[in-house]
């Protein structure tokens, strides 16, 4: 079921068409779970962007959302989400909360999320907009590096900026059979990188071509 309030929110069904052609757009470029595209298609982007850009919202592409951070290109969310292999009732971290479409995704997937945010200005303003669609995340400000140890381990991890290499700490939070999804690089793009924790101190690594996102910073502002 979904949790977007459609008393509130203008939704229409010009809207709802462009959704399907986006849904048709990312499964046509390989995404393939359904649990996946069907949250793609009930989540409406064009509320989470500035009202500059609402009408490219259904463009598989990313956009500036403030605090020089973007909304991810629906693709790449979708990329990022099907790794996770998100099951109902699954615990998953957000590194990055942003505009907060990333965390709607997981949501409507049936996922309890966690989402941390370092940019206050974003925090402060998703952490009031999620909720008005009827997503409930568990918010928290501070620094996506340190993760949260005492909330974890998680059943998933997935870290929604480019990272110059893997942080040891969200390692650790991940449950045995648990999985991280991170871009790992710097510069203009970065490598997509699967973490699975096999056992207390196994992790394997699988690699997934070339991504943009931007930097993962430290601290919080």
């Amino acid at each position: 079921m979904s949790k977007v309030k459609s008393t509130m929110i203008n939704d229409t069904i010009l809207h709802k068409g462009m959704r399907k052609r986006l849904v048709e757009e990312i499964a046509s470029k390989g995404i393939s779970d359904p649990q996946v595209l069907k949250a793609i298609g009930k989540i409406p982007r064009h509320l989470f962007m500035e009202s500059s850009f609402v009408k490219f919202a259904y463009q598989d592409k990313a956009f500036p959302i403030g605090a020089g951070q973007t909304i991810s290109q629906p693709y790449t969310v979708a990329f990022q989400t099907q790794l996770l292999q998100v099951k109902q009732h699954s615990k998953i971290l957000e590194i990055g909360t942003g505009s907060g479409y990333q965390a709607a995704v997981l949501i409507e997937m049936g996922a309890q999320v966690y989402t941390i945010e370092r940019q206050r200005e974003l925090f402060l303003k998703t952490q009031q907009f999620l909720p008005q669609l009827g997503y409930h995340p568990r918010f928290f400000f501070g620094d996506g590096y340190k993760g949260l140890p005492t909330y974890g381990p998680f059943d998933g991890i997935v870290i929604t900026a480019g990272a110059p290499f893997i942080p040891e700490d969200l390692k650790m939070q991940l449950k045995i059979g648990g999985r991280m999804v991170i871009p790992v690089g710097q510069g203009d793009h970065q490598i997509m990188t699967l973490i699975e924790r096999k056992a207390e101190n196994s992790f394997e690594e699988t690699t997934f071509g070339n991504f943009a996102f931007v930097p993962l910073l430290k601290g919080t502002n």
